[in-house]
């Protein structure tokens, strides 16, 4: 895009104070994530946990010097020349330039709707048409009210399409991205029950999916979803439709399909004529989304044979990046299915939010089907590595090899991925962080696998993506102005501290607390700014934790006077710490009788400053007990205000666990802390949380067991016929139980349950796979998915905590988002 902040202010109906010829090349709703300051427009956009207005004075510090808002902040701003254009509401103002944008091109857009796949169909259709054609395309799965927007604000003057997703949860969204998209091609993928709680029948959720083809000159869908196609023939306007069926009485009709080595062979018949197609993949779910790509490819004339050769080579669509251990202390993001430019922003924001290590490298492939020329699309990529800080740069493949001069001295260019591995071992990769971003058929995969430190086949996925949904769950159930101390203690529950507190810290929570100092330090030396509350300080440890700026819990007076002591001996004044209280849980804390004298030993010295009271809930989530819950909190109310009247200055007060924020909300008071709940897992929200963790492994053998034959150590196991058995390479020393072979536990292999059987070993274990139909090198999911690990610890009788705070650091934890 490019306008002038005038331009943009006369299509949104806005009031323009300060120049007016600013040139406006991109538009930012995120100051997290904005590193790119120059022509930049700033949307500051409100919503019910965030004002983006809030960031306006640290964004102009930082250079930014354009901003459309609703609200022109008021008091001395930093720097001068800023301009401001004031609207009613900056989500309409988004839209309505994102519409205006999208009316200067008349060239074919595509509009992908439905309940699953919408992103998956999208990129697909981008992999078999970019061969021939320019595409525009929605970043990831940007199909909200305002990823739509930010979307369709990439068309570029050489596109020869346009390729965007539209998801809606709620009535009376769609006709705002028809407006946005203004799609001439329909695609439609399936009807499910994604976000159906905000509508009343299914038949009302495919209504308000279908406008967003109002306009549209041709709808492509399966005939075989009823619904869809009773509300599509029931429209009132003439639309061409372009249908596929299982069933026939189609424009495209599936004769046959069956499998073959690990992909499915589809007969088609398309108007009197047949043949075969080959995908390589073998579930449900991308035979739906493939023949959408086929329908779509079949409209747009392309032969049979093109179209047989290019579906063969779908690729699957990671829609996530991988955030994993490197090797060398290094920190590896695997975004590798695919690169453009606008992915290219996405990534190497993310790469800047990392805070683990100081050095920054970005390996990247050519950009390929970008409709631009090499000189002016490389020197824009150099622009945005300049901004990003990047310390090393490796580019990979002609087109990069060939405009070398644009970018550092120091970087280095190889023509080929094979190339780069050669010399692989010449780089000496320390305690970075590595970028690795690449187009699919340069096979960055490699890289990576060479790059990752090396850990056996069982991972913990970690999807940050859900953690962060499932923190604004618990924000939207707490008052506006509560603060959120979230717990990374025992290892962030097992899914690792530095990367859940970093994911934590760009999410602006405004505490982290953790068991113990050395946990505290490791937050620190990577680069965590957060105040960190230490709950069980040592003694010995206060000046250790006086350099690295943590924060005390004091419990008694034992505790009080040796910090003190430790205050005085560092020169410290006015320095933040937390009383405990005891309200019932019978842990550490100052009891009732104690507080007066708590009070006047507080009140004689100034070196300690009490950030916050606080007392535990001992059984919150048991509704056997919640006359003693409302007793602690009533009893903490009154001896947190008798301390609190006592000094001066703000004091948070704080009482709710995770269960408690779900069940007692009325006793937020200052702040909360946000524990398990983070994780998914509760009680009382389990429908609308997320599942975070994700235990899963591989089988590495499998053989035959005869009638009598025994398993594992102890022959706790003996066969009573025939069976098939697989080695799991998982076991007690990955923080799994021994015994799980007596307690009739399961894993999922191919969505079926594989028990296990006999005693775990330290590194393995079995399971049986009799009429799984199960191969050597299929997944296998110990817990997460449909099976979370609170269903896996009710299983084991114990609670999630044991489980997830249980498992090995040696299991590799990977951690993605889309």
């Amino acid at each position: 895009m490019n306008y002038s902040i005038e331009q943009i202010s006369d299509i949104v109906k806005g009031k323009l104070t300060g120049p007016g010829s600013v040139e406006i090349g991109q538009v930012s709703i995120d100051s997290r994530s904005l590193l790119h300051t120059s022509n930049v427009l700033f949307i500051a956009i409100r919503g019910d946990r965030h004002d983006g207005h809030r960031y306006i004075p640290d964004l102009i510090r930082r250079g930014v010097r354009a901003f459309l808002v609703e609200e022109i902040p008021s008091g001395d701003l930093p720097g001068k020349g800023s301009s401001f254009i004031k609207v009613d509401s900056s989500l309409d103002a988004l839209q309505e330039l994102a519409s205006y944008h999208r009316k200067g091109f008349d060239i074919p857009v595509i509009g992908i709707t439905g309940s699953n796949g919408k992103t998956i169909v999208k990129e697909w259709i981008y992999q078999v048409l970019s061969p021939d054609l320019k595409l525009a395309r929605s970043p990831r799965s940007y199909n909200s009210q305002v990823g739509v927007p930010l979307s369709v604000l990439l068309m570029e003057e050489e596109s020869d399409n346009g390729l965007f997703e539209a998801g809606i949860s709620l009535p009376g969204e769609m006709e705002r991205l028809e407006k946005i998209i203004m799609p001439t091609i329909g695609i439609i993928t399936n009807i499910g029950e994604a976000h159906q709680e905000g509508f009343k029948t299914v038949e009302e959720k495919v209504r308000q999916k279908l406008l967003l083809f109002n306009d549209s000159q041709v709808i492509i869908y399966c005939r075989d979803h009823r619904e869809i196609d009773t509300e599509i023939r029931n429209q009132s306007r003439e639309v061409k439709l372009f249908t596929w069926s299982k069933g026939g009485n189609a424009d495209l009709n599936i004769q046959k399909t069956y499998e073959e080595g690990q992909g499915t062979v589809l007969e088609l018949e398309f108007r009197g004529t047949s043949f075969s197609v080959t995908i390589p993949f073998r579930d449900r779910a991308s035979k739906e989304n493939a023949m959408h790509v086929i329908s779509l490819m079949l409209l747009m004339d392309y032969e049979t044979l093109v179209i047989e050769s290019r579906i063969s080579q779908l690729s699957p669509v990671a829609m996530r990046l991988e955030m994993m251990t490197g090797r060398g202390d290094c920190t590896l993001i695997n975004d590798s299915y695919n690169s453009d430019p606008a992915s290219l922003a996405i990534a190497l924001d993310y790469l800047n939010q990392q805070n683990l290590q100081q050095k920054r490298t970005l390996i990247l492939s050519d950009i390929q089907q970008s409709g631009r020329d090499d000189k002016s699309l490389y020197a824009s990529v150099a622009g945005m590595i300049r901004e990003s800080n990047i310390d090393r740069f490796i580019g990979i493949g002609p087109s990069l090899s060939s405009v070398r001069s644009l970018f550092p001295a120091d970087a280095e260019f190889y023509m080929s991925t094979g190339d780069f591995l050669d010399e692989l071992h010449r780089f000496h990769f320390q305690n970075e962080a590595i970028l690795v971003k690449g187009s699919r058929n340069f096979a960055f995969e490699r890289i990576a696998n060479r790059l990752q430190k090396k850990n056996h086949d069982t991972i913990l996925e970690i999807d940050l993506n859900a953690m962060i949904h499932n923190l604004n769950v618990y924000r939207s159930l707490l008052p506006e102005k509560t603060a959120i101390m979230v717990m990374v203690k025992a290892f962030s529950y097992g899914s690792g501290a530095q990367e859940i507190a970093n994911a934590l810290q760009f999410q602006r929570v405004d505490y982290l607390c953790v068991a113990y100092p050395d946990e505290g330090v490791t937050l620190r030396n990577s680069g965590i700014n957060l105040p960190i509350l230490v709950m069980n300080p040592e003694i010995t440890s206060f000046d250790l934790m006086l350099e690295h700026r943590l924060e005390p819990e004091i419990y008694s007076f034992r505790s009080l006077f040796s910090f003190l002591q430790a205050l005085e001996r560092n020169n410290q004044v006015s320095y933040p710490v937390h009383l405990k209280l005891e309200t019932g849980m019978n842990r550490l804390g100052f009891r009732d009788e104690e507080l007066d004298q708590l009070s006047e030993v507080l009140k004689q010295h100034d070196s300690i400053n009490v950030r916050s009271i606080f007392s535990h809930l001992g059984s919150s989530d048991n509704e056997l007990h919640d006359d003693y819950t409302r007793k602690q909190i009533n009893a903490f109310k009154g001896m947190s205000d008798r301390i609190a009247s006592q000094l001066k200055g703000k004091i948070l007060k704080h009482i709710l666990n995770s269960t408690g924020i779900e069940r007692f909300p009325g006793a937020a008071f200052d702040m909360v802390r946000l524990g398990i709940g983070l994780y998914g897992i509760s009680s009382t929200l389990e429908d609308k949380l997320l599942t975070v963790s994700t235990l899963r492994s591989t089988i590495s053998q499998i053989k035959p067991l005869r009638k009598g034959d025994s398993v594992g150590y102890n022959r706790n196991f003996t066969a009573g016929q025939d069976m098939l058995v697989g080695i799991v390479p998982v076991g007690y020393a990955d923080g799994l139980r021994r015994d799980l072979g007596h307690r009739g536990i399961s894993f999922m292999v191919r969505d079926k349950e594989a028990r296990v059987l006999g005693n775990l070993c330290m590194d393995m274990c079995m399971v049986d796979l009799t009429g799984l139909d199960a191969e050597e090198g299929d997944e296998v999911i110990i817990f997460g998915g449909t099976r979370p690990v609170s269903g896996f610890a009710a299983d084991l009788d114990t609670i999630p905590y044991e489980v997830l705070a249980g498992l090995s650091e040696r299991i590799k934890r990977v951690y993605y988002r889309e």
